[in-house]
């Protein structure tokens, strides 16, 4: 269950392309033919546009641990309710439907305070992250009473699901709880796209559970989202 708490997951290759052309000794030479641009990877754009430190004064940041992943793919995860995947997948870090690139980040302010964990997933054609960001928004009320999410040995029961107003406009948010040794404690989640990427930011007090003594309620760091979708829409 403290993997579930603390769930949190690629780098393609640079190409180019030089083309020349030379005519025989009866026809004129070509000119050289201009050198086509680099052309970036969706894993790289993605790797570019996800926020660091320096875009982050105070907080702490860095790519999970994989040995706490509650899964280490969608396909490992299954839910009971199936309409209730998309939230399953948001709040462990997985990426929904079928991205070109994906990765994750983690944003803390300190020991013993809320993590923020950042999803960054690109798409083809755009209109598919628009779509995938309106099945979430679908899910949250026909999964209000909760589900279990389960990946191998690991098992997460939600007890119930709440739309909430997101920190930016155009954004899907929802907290969510779940009890943990008879502690209780509430997470949030935001979902936003912009252009052919879908940002899902999720918030939790992993050193709360950790303790499984003080119930939690972490809150959604405006701060890390406000930054993120800043370095997106650049």
């Amino acid at each position: 269950m403290k993997r579930a708490a603390l769930a949190v997951v690629t780098v393609l290759a640079l190409t180019s392309a030089l083309t020349a052309c030379s005519g025989g000794d009866d026809t004129p030479s070509s000119a050289p033919t201009t050198p086509k641009a680099k052309q970036i990877t969706p894993a790289q754009r993605l790797a570019k546009a996800v926020v660091t430190e320096d875009d982050l004064p105070g907080y702490n940041v860095s790519e999970p641990e994989a040995q706490y992943a509650f899964a280490k793919s969608s396909d490992e995860l299954t839910v009971d309710k199936p309409g209730c995947a998309p939230l399953a997948l948001a709040m462990n870090q997985l990426p929904l439907g079928e991205p070109q690139a994906d990765l994750v980040r983690t944003a803390g302010a300190g020991y013993g305070k809320e993590s923020t964990y950042i999803t960054l997933a690109s798409y083809e054609p755009a209109a598919e992250a628009e779509s995938l960001l309106a099945g979430l928004a679908k899910a949250v009320p026909e999964c209000g009473d909760g589900f279990t999410a389960k990946a191998g040995k690991n098992t997460t029961a939600y007890g119930s699901v709440t739309a909430e107003k997101g920190t930016t406009t155009g954004a899907v948010a929802f907290r969510s709880t779940m009890t943990f040794r008879g502690v209780s404690h509430t997470l949030r989640t935001e979902a936003v796209r912009e252009g052919d990427v879908l940002a899902i930011y999720f918030s939790v007090n992993g050193f709360a559970i950790a303790d499984s003594t003080r119930p939690s309620d972490a809150k959604m760091s405006a701060n890390v989202v406000k930054a993120q979708n800043s370095k997106l829409a650049k």
